[in-house]
């Protein structure tokens, strides 16, 4: 039997860490204004399912190994950080020349491996696997069910700012309100890759 008041806290925990601003979103942000929203589809779902396989190991012991080794993931975050600078630096100049730009959309499995140095991730799946696991009953159950509501919430969640990103792109058609926005968004990368680094 699921306990309902379990259910809401989840959804609610899961939406709140989700929708949050972090590396997945302000990647899927990007996408959706430089290819638009259907083409950022394969993106959201790669972080979707990448998320869950991450969530899984986790709840199987994957945790304990970061809490014994904290320097595996002070190095993930340095990793996670440079890929960001990097994006941020791509973008600018990229929005008013899409046409002839040779980048292309995150893959699927891409977006699914990203998971891997994302920190964000990372801690939504520790703090999901240690908050909502039960000390009795069955774990396999709870493993399945926990899985089952990333599966609703998470792109949920992050398609709205694919949505946005793509209604920016549809409506400014400016050249230097474009430049303005790129270099916001390089900014936000900047900002996330910074408070990435420095996060406790």
């Amino acid at each position: 039997m699921i306990d309902l008041n379990l259910f809401i806290a989840l959804v609610s925990y899961y939406f709140v860490m989700y929708v949050t601003p972090g590396p997945n979103n302000a990647m899927v942000l990007t996408s959706g204004l430089k290819f638009g929203f259907l083409k950022t589809i394969p993106h959201m779902s790669g972080i979707t399912i990448g998320h869950i396989l991450q969530l899984i190991l986790v709840c199987f012991g994957l945790g304990k190994i970061f809490q014994m080794f904290p320097e595996i993931q002070n190095l993930l975050k340095i990793i996670c950080a440079i890929y960001l600078l990097y994006l941020g630096y791509k973008i600018i100049g990229s929005f008013s020349k899409i046409k002839e730009d040779d980048s292309r959309p995150l893959k699927f499995h891409e977006a699914a491996l990203f998971q891997i140095v994302n920190p964000k991730a990372w801690t939504i799946s520790s703090m999901a696997a240690s908050g909502f696991l039960p000390k009795d009953g069955n774990l396999i159950f709870s493993i399945f069910f926990i899985a089952i509501v990333a599966l609703i919430v998470c792109p949920l969640s992050i398609s709205p700012w694919a949505a946005f990103g793509s209604a920016i792109r549809n409506l400014v058609k400016n050249n230097k309100i474009k430049a303005l926005i790129e270099y916001f968004l390089a900014f936000l990368l900047l900002v996330t890759a910074i408070l990435i680094v420095i996060q406790k």
